[in-house]
């Protein structure tokens, strides 16, 4: 019963994520407003707007035009409720628990939205950052620290060396290219992430992010015949990566114990 609770109310997040993703990058308010249709611009009615049911039931459009909804919304919102469900399983009414759920929707919500719009928005990341520093503190156990001045010692750490290493590798990227190589919201990310996850699991990040964006650098480039593709995807999946298997990879790849 708690497990089908956790889920659902995953789920109703990823409806909230869902607006912040189509809302966020047109600079409209994500608490004011109903939910409108895309296409026809007709507000959708309360009882067409129970996530995943709703995409179901009116088979993926709108009551009103008829028109198709994205296939993106059905997604996430699925997603969110996984990733809820599954942190649940792993880490049960715990910190790290309330630290996970923040985090991976964080994750969702700057996947979907680079995706769409390339371009990874400050009102997702800075907040972000100091969400990672207020749990560090409150929970320093999540850094392997005991008192609070340590834990927020460690996010802090962390934070500047994510954003540090990142837009030093793109102030040369940019030297050397002579053109702009890495956005100042993969930057931002990844220093959020910092906060989060502290200095060893961030430099895990900073290696694993570009080997899961090869297979689809490869695509872009030689398939699509695209110059870029949005990086934030791949710093978020590293991210949620090193936040569940991060100590383990530490441990005995990194630190050799």
């Amino acid at each position: 019963m708690v497990d089908f609770f956790i889920f659902i109310l995953g789920i109703c997040i990823g409806s909230f994520l869902n607006v912040c993703i189509h809302r966020i990058p047109r600079e409209e308010s994500v608490v004011q407003g109903r939910s409108k249709c895309t296409q026809c611009g007709k507000q959708i009615a309360w009882y067409d707007n129970f996530p995943m049911v709703s995409y179901l039931v009116l088979r993926a459009k709108c009551r009103s035009c008829g028109k198709r909804f994205s296939f993106r919304y059905f997604l996430v919102e699925f997603l969110t409720g996984f990733l809820w469900l599954y942190l649940w399983k792993l880490c049960g009414p715990s910190p790290l628990f309330g630290a996970g759920i923040v985090l991976f929707s964080i994750l969702v919500s700057v996947t979907f939205t680079d995706l769409e719009t390339g371009y990874i928005p400050d009102k997702l990341t800075l907040p972000g950052m100091l969400v990672g520093l207020g749990f560090s503190a409150v929970f320093p156990s999540l850094l392997q620290q005991t008192f609070w001045a340590q834990g927020l010692m460690r996010s802090c750490v962390g934070l500047l060396a994510g954003g540090g290493i990142l837009l030093l590798l793109g102030l040369a990227g940019n030297f050397i290219f002579k053109k702009e190589t890495m956005g100042g919201g993969d930057i931002k990310l990844l220093a959020m992430l910092g906060a989060f996850l502290g200095i060893g699991k961030v430099l895990f990040v900073f290696f694993m992010a570009p080997m899961l964006s090869v297979p689809f650098a490869l695509y872009t480039k030689l398939i699509k015949k695209e110059e870029t593709m949005p990086f934030g995807p791949f710093i978020a999946a590293a991210g949620a990566l090193a936040f569940i298997y991060g100590d383990y990879f530490l441990a005995n790849y990194f630190y050799g114990y």
